[in-house]
Parts: C-alpha cells; structure tokens; sequence
C-alpha cells in the first residue's frame, strides 16, 4: 500500500473510530443522594414540582416502578450497585467501610472500570462513591471519592452557605446530650443570595452539559454525574422554599401506633420513634420539614433540567443512555422518623428512571420488580458488552423492551449485617433480622 492511502486510512480512523466502536451507546449514569419518590412521575407527594422530572419521563424516561435499593444507607448502597456485589458478599455494610480497605470487595472490578477496559473512556465529577477520609487528610478536604475508578475525575466545586451563621439555621434545637449526626446536620434554611447558580450540584450539572456540548470524544463514554442533595443539609435559595407555601403543605400520613406491632417473641417493642421526629414533634415543626425537603427536590429537578438540556443540545443525544437513579428512600415523618436506614418501604424504594433512545417508550411506567444492584448486568447487556460473572444482579434488558412483561423475581435489601429484606412485589415481603422473633411482614 502507498503512504498516500496509509494515512488516508488513518485520518479516517481518527475522524471515524472504529466500526464498533461507533455503534454502541454512550452512557449518561446520573445518581441522587437520598432521593426518595417525591417525584411527579413517581407519584410518591402529589404537591412536588418536578418539572424536568416529568419533562424526562415524558421524553422516554422510563418510570422503574418498583426500584429498590440494595442497602438503604449511601455507602453500602453505592458499592453494592458500583461492584454488582451485594453487601453481604462484599462486607461492606456502613458508611464507615471504605469499598477499596474491604478484603471481599477491593479487587472488584466496579461498573465504571468495567466499560473502561472495555472500549469506552469514564468521566465523573460529583458524588457516585461515598466518600472517605484518606490517612493524613486534615479536616477531611481530600480523600477517597473513587478517583481511581475512572479515566477522568474532577472534584465538585462551587457552593454557598446558608443565610445564617447561627446554628441550626432552623431554630430546631437537639435533645440534652444529644451528639448523633443528626443533632446537628437535620437543618435547613435558605442560602446566602437567592440564585441556584452557585450551587455546587448546579455547577456540577452545568460542567456535564459543557462536557457534552464542547467536547468530540474519540471513544463513545461513560459518564458519572453525582447531585449531592437532597442529602442533608436542606439548604437551598429562598425562591424554592416560596414555592411550597407552609399553610399550603399537606403532610404524609402518620399512625402514632405505626411501630406498636413490632415487638420481640416476649412482647418487648423493637423499635421507637426517632430522635428526629420528636424533636420535630416536640416543637410542631413537620410542615417546615416537609417544605424544606420540597423545595430541595425542586433545587435537584432544575439541575437535572440543566444537564439534561446540555444533552439534548449535544451531537450525543441520539445515541445515550440515560440513567437517573437515588441511593435509597427517605422518611418524612412515616413510621415515626425523618431519615433513612431500616428496611421500610419509605428506605428501601428509589427513583429509578432509565431512557434508551429507539427503546424505552414516552410516558410509561413499568411495574417490575428491580434493584440496583441489578443497573450493572444491564447497562452491560444494553451496551453489548461481555457479561460481568462476578454481577449478583439481573439484567432487566427484556423489560425496557417490554415494560408490560410480568417481572416479580424476588430482590433483597440489607441494612448492616444480618438485617436483610426480600421483596417481590407491593403485597408481599419479608424482614429477615438476627433478633429472635423479628421475622414479620410489612406493616
């Protein structure tokens, strides 16, 4: 061959890529920090405004129905979905268990490096691993955010504070001698400024829309975006505290006698009302509790806009798959607590939403049975792939085919070890725990 056709050929490689290469699907891997389903096309708080939610579902963002978490705290959830491993197996049980310190779980290979050393180039910036201070780190500033699992990682910058240097921001005062994290991180209040735009997770959309629209990737890619809120604390711009008028706010039901019935083979109670609820209780604050987590979700639903608008405006909407997903649930005042953890429904179901172009129809929800745990062994299937062996989930491939296939295969959800809980549709679960006498049903 002459030189003269020796580097045609390659300057065609280079604007081209290879031929397979230009045939598999990007990847958009967006995840939520303790998220529940107060989202309009979740139906989960019928006052949420969640426009660009709804906008994205609309579009093709399949509504995973029955989506649960594979632990219902953020690191065990993260690193089971991350690894495809579930917490059992892996050890990885708190937030206190670094994924890359745990014997059973450090040579994992995890969903991004997966599609990394499989053709495609991974990029990330805000929270997809939990993070974790690293020997040497004063004040926690560095650390252990899962760098080493992408091609390409950029901390989240920005952020303001709230309008307040007294704390809590929310008048809401601690029980005497309480020091859990809660004492203090359960506030909210407004921020310095009333503009969204100086918020870290707007930035961090805003950085992934300008990724989109600016850059010519050479590789097709798999890109991480982590929105930090609405993870405590609740501190957002004023204007979205207005738009949930407090004479206005309708709260989740609530029974005094929820946890009653939950007691040990001699009758002993399991558990009791929350810190958090009583001192909310205690001082007639549930309505500014359940705006402030309003108007959080609204701050998030105009960050997803953002970046979601950046795709849509980019030569890569065609060919990406989307996926927006949250770590775990969230109570708000159901069985007697504001918070996470435990195996309750409010814990352990999540917004799942996921939109393959030419695939996955408009406004449709699927009622199939799903984890986490199971995005792995899809997104894999999705992009064709070898499949992971090591993956404990199931692809549910088929189902964004055919949403209205019956799928009620049994998932599971553990909260520290011991502690797990199996589901397989809305009638029906099971709450396994070490304590004697507390297998029971929901409730």
């Amino acid at each position: 061959m002459k030189a003269t056709h020796w580097i045609l050929a390659l300057c065609l490689l280079a604007l081209c890529g290879s031929p397979v290469m230009a045939e598999r699907p990007n990847v958009l891997f967006i995840a939520i920090d303790d998220l529940n389903d107060w989202v309009g096309c979740f139906g989960g708080n019928p006052q949420v405004k969640t426009p660009n939610f709804d906008r994205f579902h609309a579009e093709g963002g399949m509504v995973m129905f029955n989506a649960h978490a594979p632990s219902t705290v953020c690191c065990p959830s993260r690193s089971a979905l991350l690894t495809g491993v579930h917490c059992h197996k892996t050890g990885v049980y708190g937030n206190s268990n670094n994924l890359r310190n745990a014997p059973k779980a450090r040579d994992l290979v995890t969903l991004p490096q997966y599609f990394s050393a499989h053709g495609y180039h991974s990029l990330s910036t805000g929270k997809i691993f939990h993070k974790h201070a690293m020997p040497g780190d004063k004040g926690n500033k560095k650390g252990d955010e899962g760098q080493w699992a992408f091609d390409e990682w950029h901390p989240a910058k920005g952020g303001v504070g709230p309008i307040s240097k007294k704390r809590p921001v929310n008048n809401l005062p601690a029980e005497p001698g309480d020091k859990s994290y809660h004492a203090k991180a359960f506030d909210w209040g407004p921020t310095i400024g009333n503009d969204e735009t100086k918020m870290r997770d707007y930035i961090t959309a805003e950085w992934a829309a300008k990724q989109l629209n600016t850059r010519q990737f050479d590789k097709p890619f798999f890109m991480a975006i982590g929105i930090s809120k609405p993870h405590l604390t609740w501190y957002v711009p004023q204007k979205y505290f207005d738009m949930y008028p407090l004479d206005q706010i309708e709260l989740p039901e609530v029974r005094l006698d929820d946890l009653d019935d939950i007691v040990l083979a001699n009758g002993r109670p399991i558990h009791k009302p929350h810190d958090t609820w009583r001192r909310v209780e205690k001082h007639g604050r549930h309505k500014e509790a359940v705006q402030a987590y309003l108007a959080t979700i609204t701050f998030v639903d105009d960050c997803i806009g953002t970046l979601l608008d950046g795709l849509a405006e980019s030569p890569y909407a065609d060919n990406t798959i989307v996926v927006i997903w949250g770590d775990h649930g969230w109570h708000l005042g159901e069985k007697l607590k504001y918070g996470k953890t435990q195996l309750w429904q409010e814990s352990c179901r999540v917004p799942l939403m996921v939109k393959v172009p030419g695939v996955t129809p408009k406004n449709k929800r699927c009622d199939g049975v799903v984890n986490l745990i199971d995005l792995y062994p899809t997104l894999i299937d999705l992009c064709e792939l070898p499949a992971n062996p090591k993956n404990d989930g199931r692809s549910f491939a088929p189902l964004l085919h055919d949403p209205d296939m019956e799928s009620n295969h049994p998932t599971l959800t553990t909260y520290g070890r011991g502690n797990h809980r199996i589901y397989d549709g809305p009638t029906s679960y099971l709450h396994l725990s070490r304590r004697r006498g507390a297998l029971r049903p929901p409730g």
